[in-house]
């Protein structure tokens, strides 16, 4: 088994005094996923193009020591700086199937608590067209005399789109315009929803009889087809019209079969007909089959508006609508009113009295009212009156009143109401008017105005009426302002006055009133009373679980805090130490009484002493517990995430090195750090290198470093790093180790772009060439390739090692172009030299050259160097001097030759400033590839005596 070989350089740290070495959050957007196209049009601006229904995918990079956290936001506006859309925590944002009102601007806010938050945002912009409606419309002027019938006649073409859609109007298959036809206008019209574009036929003349096609397009945007709807135009063409079967307002009983109809009157094409119900969907069994709808045995719920709708996209559509009116009575309540005028409250004789019944009844207006006295029909007199729609009452409501009381108007009157002729039944309400007939009065049994129950279970809430009649009962909250019932109503009803909860919660604590309804009682001022509810729950705590950390020999005090709980008391507290109980602390005095928190004090943190601790914290109804981690172990290191260029690669001995930098969180919280202990393993291995690094006195915000070198093209490998202090072994730190192509600015050193990575350096294809260069090593490369072309592997010989190459396979053609474009570099110098590994094997090779993209006015592409033609195979450097005038890209273009044996690749590509060296490489000199090697094995003298220095850093 292949054991990887490390050799690790202990660096002494630097001291970085203070928190110099944090920094705050930075952020930057890049796009994944199904991208249509991403502009830049300045440094502010950045548009992400994105076709509904692909996934749309933004990573957000983020740098900054400690790393920091990332939040994403969405605005709908271009220019907004309120988040008013719910935050996404992770650096990646993926949307599955975005839709339209997805669009909008993205922010990535990252921060770390080290200065102001960074924030960076795109706009998502998505691509739909939707399928266009056509509609024809039709003015006509009065006929005058012997004048022909002048009609000019509009065709509207509407559709939903983004970007906004090109319109094209065609008669037949020959496309219209103003010029061509001066009977014809095509404008887009003010004030209306969509894009829409008018087709004006002027003086309607024989040949404007055609089809007519509405095509719309977005310029295949995203991919998406152009779309088209076509209607013919003939000279019975004409908008629908409708007529109903019956009445627009139907009554009918219960348990009837409804049949109505919608017939045609006219319309050209053929009208589609439709039904709808208001509110709410058509009913269960209702049968809607054209024009005709059928509803079996109907009942009072399917009262309302049955819509019939006829279109055919000729003017507007026609619509006719049938109310339908199921005759029902339900809720039959009376009302006591004793005299208004005197402004009494009690039935006295010599008084008015008012008795007033009502139903709620469809339709309202065809009920009747009867009324009894003692089983026989009232009789009208002056003293007796009955009337209808009293202003004061609810509409249609009966109301006997009675004038100037006498002794043998007491007795039982009865009201009846109907509906004559129909099969309903009566609905009636019995009032019993004597000398014992008296207003309400309510209270709250004693020892019931306040109810105490544990949470989860149930509670009933009392209040007593007293009179006759007795009037139900309504309950509501006093406390909180439009608060509800738990029933979720404001108002709930009782018969009896007692309101029954069942399993209260804490949230419905609080005071609730009684109070007398008017209906069925006297219509007087409601009587009222209070109940308190408390609901007792068991007690909420913080910390819920604490990690305390304090050097060896010095105190400790724990603290349980009692946030909210009911009762709002410590009854008791209990500590427990890995699970054994602890003797009580002594009482404190001044919160023996109504103690709301409970501590434990530790003289000295000792190995002993260390571990976990318990505080249960009881209030008579339940308990909380917090837990209490002790030890004098050191807090994890903080891997540095600002690490400048970590990757530094030597792709020819094939391997790779690495800055690992940390700091130490709150090192002065436990004792000093004496060393960390390093272990590297590469993935996919058992076995790992394991080093101990001491170091000096460590300071908050001191960095410390470590190389790793020797580490392997392109494998991962997984650092941990562990603080040891005299308690012993601290918190572990660990991260994975990526091998990534470094993305460099000409200005600095390592520039070499191997293209190990995916990124690739940061290079992008063209997207106006034919087609794309293709990153692939040995391990990738489709084994049934053509022979005799292609590189076998990298510069480096090793099968894991990647290149860029053009496969010139079908569908290539002679002549397609493939163009990979670096980043844009700014020009800091006069003179550039760029170098590059190419590979041109094969009998059909094209050609290879490099363009230097000038940015300063405008793109110019120029030609620095070109080669073509069989080279052999073997890997040939060149160097290729430039000397851009300002900001520049260079761009590497293959052209396929006469065949597919043509493939050319390219590696280590070098931008350096300076001139290139005088003596140039001879294009057909061949530079020696180094061999695959055999792995090192891994031996104990590795880590022998190590090389020690100390890096200096200007701040």
């Amino acid at each position: 088994m292949e054991v990887t070989c490390l050799l690790l350089l202990a660096l002494i740290p630097f001291h970085c005094r203070g928190q110099g070495v944090y920094a705050p959050a930075q952020a930057q957007i890049v796009h994944a996923g199904q991208a249509c196209v991403v502009k830049e049009d300045n440094i502010s601006e950045r548009v992400y193009t994105i076709r509904e229904g692909d996934t749309l995918m933004l990573q957000c990079l983020v740098t900054g020591h400690p790393r920091p956290q990332v939040r994403w936001t969405k605005t709908a506006g271009s220019a907004s700086d309120k988040f008013q859309e719910t935050s996404v925590f992770n650096e990646t944002l993926r949307i599955e199937r975005i839709a339209r009102t997805q669009g909008g601007r993205y922010y990535c806010k990252a921060e770390n608590g080290v200065g102001v938050p960074a924030i960076k945002s795109i706009r998502v912009d998505v691509q739909y067209l939707d399928e266009p409606m056509l509609t024809v419309h039709q003015t006509v002027s009065d006929v005058r005399g012997n004048f022909y019938q002048e009609k000019t006649v509009f065709l509207r073409c509407t559709v939903n789109s983004n970007p906004p859609a090109r319109f094209i109007w065609k008669r037949g298959s020959d496309t219209l315009s103003h010029s061509q036809d001066n009977g014809v206008d095509i404008y887009e019209p003010l004030y209306t929803q969509g894009e829409t574009k008018v087709l004006k036929l002027k003086n309607l003349r024989p040949q404007d009889y055609a089809s007519y096609t509405c095509q719309v397009s977005v310029r295949n945007v995203c991919g998406i087809p152009d779309k088209a709807i076509t209607f013919r135009l003939t000279n019975t063409t004409a908008p629908p019209a409708l007529k109903l079967s019956v009445n627009e307002t139907l009554v009918v009983n219960p348990g009837e079969n409804v049949t109505v109809q919608c017939l045609l009157t006219g319309g050209d094409p053929l009208p589609q007909l439709q039904w709808s119900h208001g509110p709410g969907p058509l009913p269960l069994g209702a049968l809607a089959q054209g024009g005709t709808l059928s509803i079996p045995s109907v009942q009072a719920r399917d009262s309302g508006y049955y819509n019939c709708t006829a279109t055919n996209n000729v003017g507007n559509p026609a619509k006719k609508t049938v109310n339908l009116l199921v005759r029902s009575m339900k809720n039959a309540t009376f009302q006591i009113t004793p005299d208004v005028i005197k402004e009494s409250e009690n039935i006295q004789l010599g008084q008015d009295l008012k008795l007033s019944c009502h139903v709620d009844a469809v339709p309202q207006e065809k009920v009747t009212y009867q009324w009894f006295k003692n089983g026989k029909p009232a009789r009208m007199s002056k003293r007796l009156l009955v009337t209808r729609n009293d202003p004061e009452l609810p509409a249609v409501t009966s109301s006997l009143e009675l004038i100037d009381l006498h002794f043998s108007d007491y007795g039982t009157y009865l009201c009846m109401a109907s509906f004559p002729g129909a099969p309903v039944p009566d609905l009636s309400v019995e009032v019993n008017i004597s000398s014992e007939t008296v207003p309400p009065t309510i209270s709250v049994p004693k020892g019931r105005a306040v109810v105490t129950v544990r949470e989860g279970s149930p509670a009933e809430l009392q209040c007593e009426v007293r009179g006759k009649p007795r009037p139900p009962v309504l309950w509501s909250r006093v406390d909180k302002e439009a608060a509800l019932l738990p029933s979720g109503l404001p108002l709930e009803e009782t018969p009896d006055g007692k309101l029954r909860l069942e399993r209260v919660s804490r949230d419905m604590s609080g005071t609730y009133r009684c109070q007398t309804a008017r209906y069925n009682g006297f219509n007087v001022r409601p009587r009222e009373a209070q109940v308190q509810l408390n609901v007792q729950f068991p007690p909420e705590v913080e910390p819920s679980s604490q990690d305390v950390r304090q050097a060896l020999g010095r105190p400790v005090l724990l603290r349980c805090s009692l946030l909210r709980g009911s009762p709002q008391r410590i009854a008791s507290a209990v500590w427990r130490f890995k699970g054994q109980p602890l003797p009580p602390p002594p009482v404190v005095p001044a919160a023996a009484e109504a103690p709301d928190h409970a501590e434990l004090r530790l003289d000295a943190v000792t190995r002993d002493s260390s571990g976990s601790y318990e505080c249960s914290v009881s209030n008579d109804v339940g308990s909380a517990v917090c837990l209490f981690q002790v030890s004098a172990k050191a807090y994890s290191p903080e891997f540095y995430f600002d690490t400048p260029n970590p990757t530094r690669s030597h792709k020819l001995s094939k391997n790779y090195s690495y800055v690992l930098q940390w700091t130490q969180r709150e090192p002065d919280a436990v004792d000093p750090v004496l060393n960390y202990r390093l272990s590297v393993r590469q993935l996919n291995q058992h076995n790992a290198v394991v080093k101990a690094i001491p170091v000096r006195r460590v300071e908050k915000g001191q960095l410390l470093e470590y190389i790793l070198t020797d580490l392997r093209v392109p494998h991962s490998y997984e650092v941990r790093l562990t603080p040891y202090t005299t308690f012993g072994a601290g918190d572990m730190a660990s991260r994975i180790i990526h091998y990534t192509e470094p993305i460099n600015s000409p200005n600095l050193s390592d520039n070499t772009c191997h293209f190990e990575d995916e990124k690739i350096c940061g290079y992008t294809q063209d997207l106006t060439d034919n087609f794309d260069w293709t990153r692939q090593n040995a391990l990738t490369q489709n084994p049934k390739r053509s022979p005799n072309t292609g590189p076998p592997t990298d510069i480096s010989g090793t099968p894991e090692g990647y290149y860029m190459f053009i496969e010139t396979s079908r569908p290539r053609e002679l002549g397609d172009r493939a163009r990979l474009v670096s980043p844009l570099y700014n020009a800091s110098a006069k003179f550039y030299c760029v170098s590059f590994f190419y590979h041109m094997y094969g009998k059909h090779i094209g050609s290879l050259n490099l363009l230097v993209r000038s940015r300063n006015k405008g793109a110019l592409d120029t030609h620095a160097w070109s080669l073509s033609g069989n080279k052999g195979n073997v890997w040939q450097q060149a160097h290729v001097p430039i000397s851009p005038s300002g900001p520049f890209q260079i761009i590497f273009e293959g052209v396929r030759g006469s065949g597919y044996l043509g493939d050319i690749a390219i590696d280590d590509v070098t931008l350096k400033k300076g001139e290139c060296p005088r003596k140039q490489m001879d294009p057909n000199k061949v530079v020696v590839m180094p061999g695959s090697g055999a792995p090192c094995q891994s031996s104990p003298q590795l880590w022998g005596p190590m090389a020690i220095f100390l890096l200096a850093l200007q701040r």
